[in-house]
């Protein structure tokens, strides 16, 4: 057989669980980002330091 054919299974086997754990961080970043959406159009103003009495 040719060297060419041979396939590293550790490393396909390492890009598949890489590839299934980007999704599963991409789909939490998702449910986050719709139960607590970021204000990013909305920038509060800043609140100055409280004045001394």
């Amino acid at each position: 057989m040719s060297q060419d054919n041979l396939i590293d299974f550790g490393a396909e086997r390492a890009k598949r669980i890489h590839d299934l754990n980007d999704k599963r961080l991409d789909d939490m970043r998702k449910a986050f980002e719709q139960a607590m959406p970021l204000a990013s159009g909305k920038k509060k103003k800043p609140k100055g330091k409280p004045k001394k009495r």
